[in-house]
Order: C-alpha cells, then sequence, then structure tokens
C-alpha cells in the first residue's frame, strides 16, 4: 500500500501513529504489525523508515524478530512529552525566562498542579 495523501502532514504526525499503535499493542512489533494497526495506509517501506527514526532518536527500542525487527515504545506518552519538553528546554541558554514563560501561560489548573508537584518534591 502506498501513501496516496496528496498534502503533507504535519512533522510528527506519522510518529505519533506509529506510537499510538505500539504503545496500543502492548508487546514488541514488527513493521508488518505496525503497518496493520495504522487507520492510515502507509508502505510497510515508509514503516520501518519511521520506526528506524525513532529507534535513533531512542523513542523506541528494537529486538531481533526473524530476520528483522520487533520495536516497542522506550516511554508512555507522559515520558515522551516530558523528554520533548526538556529537549526545547535544553534549546535555549536562557533557562529561567523560558521556564517564566511557560509558567505565566499555564491555566489555573495547571499552575495548581504544578505547584503542588513542586511542593511534594521539597518533602
Amino acid at each position: 500500500m502506498a501513501d496516496t495523501s496528496a498534502e503533507r502532514r504535519p512533522a510528527g504526525e506519522l510518529e505519533a501513529s506509529v506510537l499510538a499503535v505500539l504503545w496500543a499493542a502492548g508487546t514488541p512489533q514488527t513493521p508488518a504489525q505496525v503497518q496493520r494497526g495504522l487507520a492510515v495506509p502507509l508502505a510497510r517501506t515508509t514503516v520501518t523508515t519511521i520506526l528506524s527514526r525513532l529507534y535513533e532518536k531512542g523513542t523506541v527500542g528494537r529486538e531481533r524478530s526473524g530476520r528483522g525487527y520487533a520495536y516497542a515504545p522506550t516511554q508512555d506518552a507522559p515520558g515522551l512529552t516530558a523528554r520533548r519538553m526538556h529537549h526545547e528546554l535544553d534549546r535555549d541558554t536562557d533557562r529561567e525566562t523560558v521556564l517564566a514563560r511557560f509558567v505565566s501561560q499555564l491555566s489555573t489548573e495547571d499552575e495548581r498542579v504544578l505547584k503542588d508537584l513542586l511542593e511534594g518534591s521539597e518533602q
């Protein structure tokens, strides 16, 4: 099956779809298994390329399965989001300003959750 979409997908959409299949499976999956689990039809070579890139980023691990590999996520969805947040924070030299702006844009509920988490870590 070839990817027949005429429009480009937003950055990361395919990776997110592949990760969703892996998280739902709960066990390591081969590219063919991931391909079957996707809502959007993609060529197996495309799925393999996405999995290889995720492996290079450390987002998935892999183990031998026959002549190829089976892949599994290295973190759950919240862990991956936290890792991305750290990556973005590390890209800027003015961490204090980045964190201040992040906190200033939090909803009241998110601000309360963050405050509770920080107070809990001080104990």
